[in-house]
Protein backbone atom coordinates (compact mmCIF):
# COMPACT_ATOMS: atom_id res chain seq x y z
CA UNK A 1 0.00 0.00 0.00
CA UNK A 2 0.96 3.18 -0.78
CA UNK A 3 -0.05 6.68 0.50
CA UNK A 4 -0.25 10.25 -1.08
CA UNK A 5 -0.31 13.54 0.13
CA UNK A 6 -1.57 15.48 -2.80
CA UNK A 7 -3.30 15.41 -5.69
CA UNK A 8 0.19 15.30 -7.78
CA UNK A 9 1.67 13.30 -5.36
CA UNK A 10 -0.72 10.27 -6.58
CA UNK A 11 -0.15 11.19 -10.26
CA UNK A 12 3.61 10.70 -9.55
CA UNK A 13 3.07 7.61 -8.38
CA UNK A 14 1.03 6.63 -11.32
CA UNK A 15 3.93 8.00 -13.53
CA UNK A 16 5.91 5.28 -11.97
CA UNK A 17 4.44 2.75 -12.98
CA UNK A 18 4.31 4.33 -17.15
CA UNK A 19 7.77 2.85 -17.93
CA UNK A 20 6.60 -0.55 -17.36
CA UNK A 21 3.44 -1.28 -19.52
CA UNK A 22 3.15 -2.55 -22.51
CA UNK A 23 0.77 -3.34 -25.26
CA UNK A 24 -2.12 -5.88 -24.39
CA UNK A 25 -2.07 -4.69 -20.19
CA UNK A 26 -5.04 -3.70 -18.45
CA UNK A 27 -5.19 -1.61 -15.41
CA UNK A 28 -8.76 -1.66 -13.69
CA UNK A 29 -9.09 1.13 -11.58
CA UNK A 30 -11.27 0.75 -8.50
CA UNK A 31 -12.60 3.58 -5.48
CA UNK A 32 -15.60 5.69 -4.90
CA UNK A 33 -16.61 8.88 -7.42
CA UNK A 34 -14.29 11.37 -6.59
CA UNK A 35 -11.34 9.13 -5.25
CA UNK A 36 -8.97 10.31 -7.70
CA UNK A 37 -8.95 7.08 -10.34
CA UNK A 38 -8.75 9.76 -12.78
CA UNK A 39 -5.72 11.33 -11.45
CA UNK A 40 -3.78 8.73 -11.14
CA UNK A 41 -4.61 8.06 -15.15
CA UNK A 42 -3.83 11.80 -16.21
CA UNK A 43 0.05 10.91 -14.36
CA UNK A 44 0.08 7.65 -16.30
CA UNK A 45 -0.86 9.25 -19.23
CA UNK A 46 1.39 12.13 -18.54
CA UNK A 47 4.74 9.64 -18.54
CA UNK A 48 3.14 7.72 -21.36
CA UNK A 49 3.74 10.70 -23.44
CA UNK A 50 0.50 11.56 -23.94
CA UNK A 51 0.16 15.37 -24.37
CA UNK A 52 -3.61 16.21 -24.76
CA UNK A 53 -5.83 16.53 -21.80
CA UNK A 54 -7.01 13.26 -19.77
CA UNK A 55 -10.35 13.82 -18.40
CA UNK A 56 -12.70 11.20 -17.07
CA UNK A 57 -14.44 9.08 -19.89
CA UNK A 58 -18.00 9.05 -17.32
CA UNK A 59 -20.50 10.35 -20.44
CA UNK A 60 -18.01 9.32 -23.16
CA UNK A 61 -17.56 5.99 -21.95
CA UNK A 62 -14.12 5.48 -24.07
CA UNK A 63 -11.26 8.15 -24.55
CA UNK A 64 -9.05 7.00 -26.50
CA UNK A 65 -5.27 8.89 -26.63
CA UNK A 66 -3.20 7.79 -29.12
CA UNK A 67 -0.29 9.69 -29.32
CA UNK A 68 2.03 8.48 -26.46
CA UNK A 69 5.09 5.91 -26.47
CA UNK A 70 1.50 3.42 -26.44
CA UNK A 71 -2.21 4.26 -27.24
CA UNK A 72 -4.37 4.65 -23.88
CA UNK A 73 -7.65 3.28 -23.72
CA UNK A 74 -9.29 4.81 -20.97
CA UNK A 75 -13.18 3.14 -19.89
CA UNK A 76 -15.31 3.94 -17.77
CA UNK A 77 -18.24 1.58 -17.52
CA UNK A 78 -20.35 3.38 -14.47
CA UNK A 79 -23.09 4.90 -17.03
CA UNK A 80 -23.43 1.03 -18.52
CA UNK A 81 -26.56 -1.34 -17.09
CA UNK A 82 -25.73 -4.40 -19.18
CA UNK A 83 -23.14 -6.86 -19.87
CA UNK A 84 -24.16 -6.88 -23.83
CA UNK A 85 -23.33 -2.86 -23.69
CA UNK A 86 -19.62 -3.77 -23.25
CA UNK A 87 -19.58 -5.32 -26.81
CA UNK A 88 -20.91 -2.42 -28.04
CA UNK A 89 -17.85 -0.18 -27.20
CA UNK A 90 -14.83 -2.24 -28.45
CA UNK A 91 -14.58 -3.33 -24.73
CA UNK A 92 -13.18 -6.94 -25.16
CA UNK A 93 -10.93 -5.87 -28.18
CA UNK A 94 -9.02 -3.85 -25.84
CA UNK A 95 -8.39 -5.88 -22.80
CA UNK A 96 -8.08 -9.45 -24.58
CA UNK A 97 -4.19 -8.76 -23.85
CA UNK A 98 -3.58 -8.55 -27.88
CA UNK A 99 -4.33 -4.71 -27.95
CA UNK A 100 -1.51 -2.55 -29.15
CA UNK A 101 -2.06 -0.11 -25.85
CA UNK A 102 -2.66 -0.23 -22.52
CA UNK A 103 -6.29 -0.09 -21.28
CA UNK A 104 -7.86 1.82 -18.06
CA UNK A 105 -11.37 0.76 -17.02
CA UNK A 106 -12.78 2.17 -14.62
CA UNK A 107 -15.97 0.53 -12.75
CA UNK A 108 -14.94 -2.86 -13.73
CA UNK A 109 -16.50 -4.07 -10.59
CA UNK A 110 -20.14 -4.14 -12.56
CA UNK A 111 -18.94 -6.86 -14.62
CA UNK A 112 -17.06 -8.87 -12.73
CA UNK A 113 -17.77 -11.56 -15.33
CA UNK A 114 -16.14 -9.43 -17.93
CA UNK A 115 -12.37 -8.94 -16.36
CA UNK A 116 -9.58 -10.42 -18.56
CA UNK A 117 -7.98 -13.03 -17.11
CA UNK A 118 -4.80 -11.02 -16.36
CA UNK A 119 -5.09 -7.37 -14.84
CA UNK A 120 -3.42 -5.45 -12.74
CA UNK A 121 -5.87 -3.64 -10.11
CA UNK A 122 -5.17 -0.79 -8.18
CA UNK A 123 -7.50 0.65 -5.66
CA UNK A 124 -7.58 4.18 -4.77
CA UNK A 125 -9.45 4.98 -0.84
CA UNK A 126 -9.70 8.29 0.65
CA UNK A 127 -8.02 8.63 3.70
CA UNK A 128 -10.46 9.27 6.60
CA UNK A 129 -7.92 11.72 8.25
CA UNK A 130 -7.11 13.46 5.48
CA UNK A 131 -9.16 14.69 2.72
CA UNK A 132 -6.38 15.36 0.32
CA UNK A 133 -4.97 11.98 0.99
CA UNK A 134 -5.09 8.66 -1.12
CA UNK A 135 -4.35 4.91 0.50
CA UNK A 136 -3.32 3.05 -2.71
CA UNK A 137 -3.26 -0.65 -2.84
CA UNK A 138 -2.20 -2.44 -5.81
CA UNK A 139 -3.30 -5.94 -6.72
CA UNK A 140 -1.98 -8.58 -9.46
CA UNK A 141 -4.10 -11.19 -11.11
CA UNK A 142 -2.39 -13.08 -13.49
CA UNK A 143 1.55 -13.81 -14.55
CA UNK A 144 2.34 -10.60 -16.99
CA UNK A 145 0.30 -8.14 -13.86
CA UNK A 146 1.81 -10.35 -11.24
CA UNK A 147 5.52 -9.43 -13.35
CA UNK A 148 4.23 -5.69 -13.48
CA UNK A 149 3.51 -5.68 -9.84
CA UNK A 150 6.92 -6.65 -8.87
CA UNK A 151 8.58 -4.14 -11.05
CA UNK A 152 6.37 -1.21 -10.61
CA UNK A 153 6.65 -1.70 -6.25
CA UNK A 154 10.58 -1.31 -6.35
CA UNK A 155 10.65 1.67 -8.40
CA UNK A 156 7.85 3.34 -6.80
CA UNK A 157 8.91 3.12 -3.73
CA UNK A 158 12.41 3.78 -4.63
CA UNK A 159 11.71 6.94 -6.40
CA UNK A 160 8.99 7.87 -3.78
CA UNK A 161 11.73 7.71 -1.11
CA UNK A 162 14.14 9.55 -3.40
CA UNK A 163 11.26 12.87 -3.56
CA UNK A 164 10.60 12.99 0.08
Amino acid sequence: MRRTNSAEATKHLAATLAPYVHPGDVIVLEGDLGAGKTQFTQGFAAALGVASAVTSPTFNILLTYPEGRLPLYHLDLYRLDEAEQLEDIGYYELIDGDSDGVAFVEWAEKFPESLPCDYLEVAIYRDPADEGARQIRAHSFGPRSRQLLCVWAKDSKSRLQKSH
